[in-house]
């Protein structure tokens, strides 16, 4: 049966193969970054694209690695095994600029040289952050030298993390924490709730700045306005991992309205 006979009255076919095309650089024209975000993470991604969402040809790829809910020591080290492969599944066989794990105490308790040798076992060379990683990078950079910490953790996953940070030169004279295991329930912690702690424990006088630790918090939508009531710089894991991973892939613009650390 010809083409003709399959038409009903009136109607035109118009059937054209190989159109003409060309190749632009795509949605990731400036930098391509990849994320291993946790299975019970509710917060990253969405405060991710928040922050990037003004910025032309960046793009983010995700993908998830399992992990238990219930956030402590031995839970949190037995992410390194996956870590290859969940690296390893961003696009493969597409060039990342960087790589970020979203996992503050994951990486704490691992190592970050051991989760960076994990990343790169599937993506050799490429730049990695953390969110413990750009915190430390994003506090030394806003001056910071005495911090708040603020923490959902259990007491030794705590500790650790102060212990981490004290090592690399930033002191923390203030901590407080919800101490709450239950990722799925720290996710859902107020902002009213986080606004409070941080200005509580942000006014000491024997402190310059504020940390506040998980990426399942939502500090991002908030970091500008408690800053403001503070007077003192604050950041967050996933505001801290944001701001890195971009340097890190090159692009240096200042981001309005996610606090100081963004107008750098």
């Amino acid at each position: 049966m010809n083409e003709s006979a399959l038409r009903r009255p009136g109607e035109t076919v118009v059937s054209k193969t190989h159109m003409p095309f060309e190749l632009d650089r795509g949605a990731a024209a400036r930098a391509r970054i990849g994320m291993i975000v946790l299975a019970s993470d509710h917060t990253l991604e969405y405060e991710w694209r928040h922050i990037f969402a003004n910025l032309d040809g960046v793009a983010l790829y995700a993908n998830r690695i399992y992990n238990s809910v219930t956030i402590n020591a031995t839970t949190l080290a037995e992410m390194e095994a996956r870590m290859t492969q969940a690296a390893d599944l961003i696009l493969p066989g597409t060039p990342l600029d960087v790589v970020a794990y979203g996992c503050t105490s994951g990486t704490v308790v691992i190592g970050e040289d051991k989760v960076f040798a994990r990343i790169r076992e599937a993506r050799p060379g490429v730049a990695c952050t953390t969110p413990i990683t750009g915190a430390v990078a994003g506090l030394k950079a806003m001056g910071c030298k005495r911090i708040a910490l603020l923490t959902p953790y259990v007491e030794d996953v705590n500790q650790m993390l102060r212990r981490h940070i004290e090592a690399r030169g930033i002191g923390v004279p203030v901590m407080g924490s919800f101490n709450h295991d239950n990722d799925d329930e720290v996710a859902r912690i107020s902002t009213k709730s986080l606004t409070d702690a941080m200005l509580d424990l942000g006014a000491s006088p024997d402190v310059d700045g504020v940390f506040v630790s998980c990426t399942s918090l939502r500090v991002v939508e908030i970091a500008e306005a408690v800053e403001k009531r503070l007077g003192k710089p604050v950041t967050s894991s996933n505001h801290a991992m944001g701001w890195h991973a971009l340097r890190l892939a090159g692009i240096k613009d200042p981001v309005p309205g996610f606090g100081r650390l963004f107008r750098l």
